[in-house]
Order: C-alpha cells, then sequence, then structure tokens
C-alpha cells in the first residue's frame, strides 16, 4: 500500500482505546458538546454518511419510473426511523452528449467529415431516465463496468461507439422493467435502433441476458425457455439458498444439467418463513432475512412483481421506550440522533486523516473515544438513547462494533439499491417457494468435501459421490470460516486469507404470535432502551408483521453481544423478558398484553449450515476481501457465490440472489471456453474468451508493476523486441495523504448531486483496458515520470497505441498468453509434466 502523508501531532486527551493518537479537533467542525443541537452537516465524506446518493426528486420528470426519494442508508440506520431533510433537486447530466474522453477520441474537427457510425444515435427523449434506472440496476452512468469490458461489448473502449452501445443498452433495461412477465426480445429493438448499430444491440442485449439483468425470474414466459433436454455440461450446486436457487433456474435455462445438495430439510437459507398457528390464529414469520432492503433495481422486487405481490414499505414512525416503559422525549430523541450522526461523521472524516492506519482499528474504538472526550455533557437517558443507536448499528452490521472496520466498514454503501425498505406480505418464502419450484433439489445431503481438478469435481455427501464439471458453492462464510467443508486441493492461500479476514455477524429473533393485535398498527416498528450497555441489543427494536403476516405477530430483535449471550439463554426466559418490556410499554397505557400462543426463539449462531448471520468487514478486511471471496479457483471448476462474495450488495438477500446469476454467467463462460479448447488449440485467435479467462489469473502476478500499469512478459526470452501485454488500470478509489484528501473532499461535495453519484461510483470502479508492446517500450513506459497521467499520455500520444477491453487483444495476444502460461507453469513445477496449453 502507498504510503500515507503523517497525521498532525495529536493533542492531550483522555485515554482513548484507538492505538492510534487521534488528530487535533481543529480539523473538525467546532462542537463544544458532544450533544450541541446544530444542523447534520451537508454531505462532505467520500462515504456519503447523510443522504443517499441516489436521490432524485420525481417532480423533474414526473414521467420517469421507478425514481422516488431515497431515505436513509441501511447502514447508517439499520432500522430507518426519520428519513434526512430531502436534498436540494440534483443537475442530471445530458446522457445524450457523449463524454469529454469520447469526443476526444475521435478527434473530431471543424475540417473533418464524420461518417455516420460516429453519430451519437437517439432512441428516445428519456436517456436521462433510463440512464439512472440503469444505475439502480448496478450500472455506471456513462462508462462500462469490467463485466462489459471483459465481455468485449465493443471494439475499443471510449469513442462514440461506447456512447452508443450504454444508450442501447439503458433502454433495453428500461424496457425490460415496463413488464418483467413477458421475454424480452432482441426484435422489440430492431425498427428503433438504426441498421448500423445493430452490432451494438446485439452485443448489449446478449451481454444482459447472459448476465442474467434481464429475462430472469419465475414468470411463466421465462419458465418456457428452459430447453426440455440439457446440451451443456453437469452442474452441482451445493447450497439452496438465494444465491444457489438463481443460479440453478439460469443455468436451466442455459440448458445445463444441474443438481443441488442441500443439507437442510427445507431451501432458503438463512431466508426462512416459518408458518406460526394456534387458536385459530397464523401468521407467516421471517426468521431469517426478512427486509428488502430498497426496491430500486432490487431483482427480488422484480421477482415479487412476477408473482403479482405488492410490497409494504416499512413505515420510519419508530417510537423509542425507556428501560422503564415511557416514551422517549421527542425532543430529546432527536438531539442524540442527530448527535450520534455528527459522530458518524468525525469518525469518517478520522479515518480520512489517519490513511492506511484506520485499517487496523475498530469504528467501536473511535466512537468510543469520541464518547470518552464528549461524555461529560450527557445524562443517563441521553446515553441510555446513544446506546440504542449502537446497537441498531450493530444489528445493520450483524456484528459487534469492536470488529467493525473503521476504514470500511460501510465500503458498499455508494452501491445501496435505494427505494424503500420492504416487507413481502406472506413472508420471503414465497419467493424462496417459487424459484425452488421444480428443481432438482435433494436434501439432507451435508456437503463435507469438495474435490476439483482438470477433469472435474467431486462433491461427498455422506457416503454418496456427486460427480460433475463444475461445482457452485454458496454455503454462508460462517460455514468457510469453520473449515466444515474439506476442499481437495486446498484452497489458495489467498481465497483463505480472505475467508479469515471478513467478518460473519450474528442476528437473532424472538417470533411471537399473539391472540390478537395490542400494538398500534400505524407503525411497523418501535424500539426499547437499556440501561445495560452491555445489553444494548437484547429485544432492543420491535417489528410488526400484522399487516402482512396473515396474523397479530411480533418479532423482538437481538443484536450485538446481546445476540451471542441469547444463543444460551432458556427460550422460556427469553419469552418471559420480552413479555416484562410489552407489559412495560403497553399496561401504563391502559393496555391487556395477553400470553403468546406460540413462540419462536432463532439460534443463527449455533446453526451448523450458517455459524451465523451475514457478514461484514472487520477490522483488517476490506471490500477487496469480497472480490477474492468471489474469485473463481481450478481452471473453471470451483465457483463461490452468496451475500459474502458481492463487495457492492454484501449482508442482503438481494446481493445473494446476484451473486448466483453472476456465477451462473460465469460457468456458462468456462464452460464454453473448455468446448472450444481443440479449436484453440489449432487456432488459439478463435477463443478470446478463454484467452481473457487467463488473462486475469496470468496478471494476479504481474512481472513488473508501476502506478496503474502491470506487465506479464515470457521470461524464456530476452529479445528486447518481444511482445508483451500491459494492463491499465482505470478508476478505483485510490489512497489520499491527509491534505490532497480533504481538499478533494471538498471539490467532490460541490458537484451536482447526481454528479456526485457518478464520479463516486465510477471511481469504485477498477476498469482493466490493455495493449500490446515490445518488452523495451514496456521498460521505457516504467521510467517515465508524471505519474499514471504522463505515462498514459506518453503511451497514447508518443507510441501511439490504443487500449481495448480484453477481448480487443487479437490472435498475437493469443499466443504471447498461451506462452507466458507454459512457462509460467514450467517455472513453478520444474517439469514438463505440467507445461499448460491454453485452458489446460
Amino acid at each position: 500500500m502507498a504510503q500515507q502523508n503523517p497525521p498532525p501531532p495529536p493533542v492531550a486527551l483522555p485515554a482513548s482505546p484507538l492505538p492510534y493518537p487521534i488528530p487535533p479537533f481543529d480539523d473538525f467542525p467546532q462542537i463544544p458538546t458532544f450533544l450541541l443541537e446544530q444542523p447534520v452537516p451537508d454531505d462532505s465524506s467520500p462515504s456519503f454518511t447523510h443522504s443517499n446518493p441516489y436521490s432524485v426528486h420525481h417532480h423533474l420528470n414526473p414521467n420517469l419510473p421507478l425514481l422516488v426519494p431515497f431515505p436513509q442508508k441501511r447502514k447508517r440506520t439499520g432500522v430507518r426511523r426519520r428519513p434526512a431533510a430531502p436534498p436540494l433537486p440534483p443537475q442530471l447530466p445530458n446522457l445524450v452528449s457523449p463524454p469529454a474522453s469520447a469526443l476526444q477520441s475521435q478527434s473530431l474537427g471543424p475540417n473533418r467529415e464524420t461518417d455516420i457510425s460516429e453519430e451519437i444515435i437517439v432512441i428516445n427523449k428519456e436517456a436521462t431516465g433510463e440512464a439512472l434506472i440503469a444505475l439502480s440496476a448496478g450500472f455506471p452512468a456513462d462508462s462500462l463496468t469490467e463485466e462489459e469490458i471483459d465481455a468485449g461489448v465493443v471494439a475499443a473502449i471510449g469513442g462514440i461507439e461506447q456512447v452508443n452501445y450504454i444508450l442501447i443498452r439503458n433502454h433495453i433495461l428500461a424496457r425490460w422493467r415496463m413488464n418483467v412477465s413477458g421475454w424480452l426480445t432482441k426484435e422489440t429493438f430492431v425498427n428503433l435502433i438504426p441498421p448500423h448499430c445493430h452490432s451494438l444491440l446485439n452485443s448489449a442485449y446478449n451481454f444482459l441476458v447472459a448476465h442474467g439483468y434481464v429475462n430472469f425470474g419465475v414468470a411463466q414466459a421465462i419458465k418456457e425457455k428452459i430447453p426440455p433436454e440439457p446440451s451443456q455440461p453437469s452442474v452441482v450446486i451445493v447450497g439452496a439458498g438465494l444465491a444457489g436457487l438463481a443460479a440453478a433456474r439460469q443455468l436451466l435455462r442455459f440448458g445445463f444439467r444441474v443438481v443441488i445438495l442441500e443439507g437442510r430439510k427445507r431451501c432458503g437459507g438463512r431466508v426462512y418463513t416459518k408458518k406460526m398457528e394456534g387458536s385459530n390464529k397464523s401468521a407467516a414469520a421471517d426468521l431469517g432475512g426478512s427486509v428488502l432492503t430498497g426496491t430500486l433495481g432490487n431483482p427480488l422486487g422484480i421477482i415479487a412483481r412476477q408473482l403479482g405481490s405488492s410490497m409494504h414499505k416499512v413505515r420510519d414512525k419508530c417510537p423509542l421506550y425507556r428501560p422503564d416503559g415511557s416514551p422517549v422525549d421527542p425532543d430529546t430523541d432527536m438531539k442524540v440522533e442527530n448527535a450520534f450522526n455528527r459522530l458518524l461523521d468525525k469518525a469518517s472524516r478520522l479515518r480520512q486523516l489517519m490513511g492506511e492506519v484506520s485499517m487496523d482499528v475498530s469504528l467501536g474504538a473511535a466512537l468510543e473515544t469520541f464518547r470518552e472526550v464528549y461524555g461529560d455533557a450527557v445524562n443517563e437517558e441521553e446515553m441510555n438513547l446513544f446506546n440504542w443507536h449502537l446497537a441498531n448499528l450493530e444489528y445493520a452490521n450483524a456484528g459487534l462494533l469492536s470488529k467493525l472496520s473503521l476504514a470500511f466498514w460501510d465500503q458498499d454503501d455508494p452501491y445501496d439499491m435505494g427505494g424503500d425498505h420492504c416487507f413481502l406480505p406472506g413472508g420471503n418464502g414465497r419467493l424462496v417457494q417459487a424459484l425452488a419450484e421444480n428443481l432438482p433439489i435433494f436434501y439432507e445431503k451435508t456437503v463435507h468435501t469438495i474435490r476439483y481438478g482438470p477433469d472435474g469435481v467431486q462433491v461427498i455427501a455422506g457416503g454418496q459421490v456427486y460427480e460433475g464439471d463444475m461445482v457452485l458453492c454458496t454455503v454462508p462464510l460462517g460455514v468457510l470460516k469453520s473449515g466444515a467443508i474439506k476442499f481437495v486441493p486446498e484452497l489458495p492461500q489467498r481465497k483463505l486469507d480472505g475467508i479469515k479476514r471478513l467478518g460473519f455477524g450474528l442476528l437473532n429473533k424472538v417470533a411471537m404470535l399473539f391472540p390478537r393485535v395490542f400494538w398500534s398498527t400505524d407503525l411497523d416498528t418501535f424500539g426499547h432502551l437499556s440501561d445495560d450497555p452491555s445489553r444494548r441489543g437484547e429485544f432492543f427494536l420491535f417489528y410488526s408483521y400484522a399487516t402482512v403476516a396473515g396474523g397479530p405477530l411480533l418479532i423482538a430483535l437481538v443484536a450485538g453481544e446481546a445476540a451471542h449471550s441469547f444463543e444460551t439463554m432458556p427460550p422460556t426466559d427469553a419469552v418471559t423478558l420480552v413479555l416484562q418490556i410489552l407489559r412495560g410499554i403497553f399496561e401504563p397505557q391502559g393496555i391487556d398484553v395477553p400470553d403468546p400462543i406460540q413462540t419462536v426463539c432463532t439460534r443463527w449462531g449455533t446453526d451448523s449450515f450458517s455459524l451465523g448471520s451475514y457478514s461484514h468487514v472487520a477490522v483488517g478486511a476490506s471490500g477487496d476481501d469480497y472480490d477474492i471471496l468471489a474469485e473463481t479457483v481450478g481452471d473453471g471448476r470451483l465457483f463461490f457465490a452468496g451475500e459474502a462474495t458481492t463487495r457492492r450488495y454484501p449482508a442482503t438477500m438481494h446481493g445473494a440472489f446476484m451473486t448466483g446469476l453472476r456465477e451462473a454467467a460465469n460457468m456458462a463462460h468456462h464452460a464454453n471456453a473448455r468446448a472450444l479448447r481443440l479449436k484453440v488449440e489449432r487456432s488459439p485467435s478463435k477463443n478470446t474468451q478463454l484467452c481473457a479467462s487467463l488473462l486475469a489469473d496470468l496478471f494476479r502476478e504481474p512481472d513488473l508493476e508501476f502506478g496503474g500499469f502491470s506487465v506479464i512478459l515470457d521470461r524464456k526470452t530476452n529479445d528486447p523486441k518481444s511482445t508483451v501485454i500491459v494492463r491499465v488500470t482505470l478508476g478505483g478509489a485510490r489512497k489520499r495523504g491527509a491534505a490532497e484528501g480533504a481538499k478533494a473532499d471538498q471539490q467532490h461535495s460541490n458537484k451536482p448531486l447526481f454528479q456526485q453519484l457518478q464520479s463516486h461510483y465510477n471511481q469504485q470502479q477498477q476498469i482493466h483496458v490493455y495493449t500490446l508492446l515490445s518488452r523495451q517500450q514496456a521498460l521505457d513506459l516504467r521510467e517515465v515520470r508524471g505519474g499514471d497521467e504522463m505515462r498514459l499520455h506518453y503511451l497514447c500520444e508518443k507510441l501511439g497505441v490504443k487500449l481495448v477491453g480484453r477481448k480487443g487483444l487479437g490472435s498475437v495476444a493469443d499466443s504471447v498468453i498461451a506462452s507466458i502460461k507454459t512457462e509460467r507453469g514450467n517455472r513453478r513445477s520444474g517439469s514438463s509434466s505440467l507445461s499448460l496449453k491454453i485452458g489446460g
């Protein structure tokens, strides 16, 4: 990692739990007391810690579909209580004009004649609205994703062709959202797209279908596309949670043979809806994943639409009650909530000043230090309220604040789906049931060994061996951490380290079916404070499901330390404590609280098939570890999916579902590459897909690295004219010194809101582009001074090369890739027995 600029010298402060001195508070806005009442500051940190960056006012254009204001983000609040004040109307970019980089790449001048291929097409007048829809599905506003570059959707990065591709892609996504129950055909767009752009239409449509962005789900029209007889290789899927079910449905549609092995007696994994009943009352209780966190672009929201189900917005009215049951004063409530938000802002700014050191510090240590500094200004009620917000934060992350990384605990915030938090009436088991319909699932098959090699895979459950061409492992991170599944050969050390670094936390619930509804039905949540900090997460929040579960159902949440101690608490004691809290709240109001008809206490931490609830970025980890967990192992034989394999949407149901679609596309890619192996050996230029896959592996250990550039070469020759492959990494959040970071962030915060989003999202994206050089040219490039900007100038202007996606490198690169892989194989093994052909 790059060395950071040293922070300012520390000032004398009370003893701090941080292993690093706090910078002077002069570096923060002047806040003389912990609970000083003042407006929440504007968005000035790069993690958008106040308002969701996707917020868009519908009144700017009432014809824009699916655009509603985003309330406060999930990681800040856990349960949403008070939406932030709406931001000023954002200035939307003109997305029918090409980015400046595109115009520069075309070098259009007044004296140059342009042909029709250099014109920006106009599909309809809603290009901006369609771009926002694409954004909600995970696509940057004005650039390609790395997935798209890997797939070679355009011949070259940048330029008018890329702009037109993006417009076509966005239009396809928008049309799909208009009718998610039908099969969207390519022919729908033929008359809308100029003939010279039909190749881009093919490229965009094929990419979106293959990667599960359109034409997915459980609608009848989509089910009918599953071929009656499989024509592709066989896949074994371990785990029938949302990731496994999504992958299975997609793979079946691709024509693969699929079998799913599930250790439980049911499917769904950590999404479990239990029917509770008695005394002529019944209700559907979500004991695991329960809230759809954001509905814009959420694929599970699309599944719900296909099922004809409405969604119930979780209302943000959430009264809080003191330990004695009396209501919290609203002014005090607002005062502490604002102070808590300011404290998170201080923690965000602190990590900027600390630089890399913040990776080794917990969010809890930072917040505790600030609390100690200002603790004298807090009375008992205010401290209980403050601890309630800490519990809510631990609920959002399923992790102790003492374990969360100060540097990266909220790294996924820029990708929040946005939209309302919702319940699905009848429970999320409806989604699971629809996705599992007619799938070949074998229950009570506990997998203990996965073998993978060049000829295929073996998955061993008990005394049974299931063989296939590929295996997809979707078990929770807790199971991977436990070592319950033995991988043969052992997983790469890189993946083992990632599994160890990432955190996996715990959330538990007490579900109670009552004879009647005795609480107010005009709210969906209410909270309870504790006067014991170590028990702050014990029954701190209640969810009312009376309006969606079919009966009088309440669920109490247990987060933080309390979630762990709850695992050994007798269920009768737990229910007794919950009833004491409820009676303390309602009986003073003259409301009788009856005994529940049926209760269920979860034990996710000791459940051998989960060993916890969901992932978080622990101290020492980063978002990169999610990518590492997602990496394919064994030359395209062993794949991984699940919420802990997505850095953008971890700890969410939709994140798990999307990884299943992602890996289905990945497995299809590798299967197709293997099918072409013989042809590739005779004519490498025909297998650009496989070469693209090999490049990713080879560049994990580049021969040269400088700035954002890396180089792989064949070490068998020292010829300065020999061909090497250069990769340029564009975008991605880079480390900055304190002074530089503060200046850049201030400039960033002055951008219009939508442009902030666009800039921040694209900054998070790491895009790889490539070119071929001679060995000597690569060495000369390394010596260019002035950083990556000057190197790019030298590369493009002095050497006159063009940067392309991996598929644009051509047949010369195929040969170079094959040669480098063979040379590396010989070097590592020391014998010719491990020499590798392309795809070997």
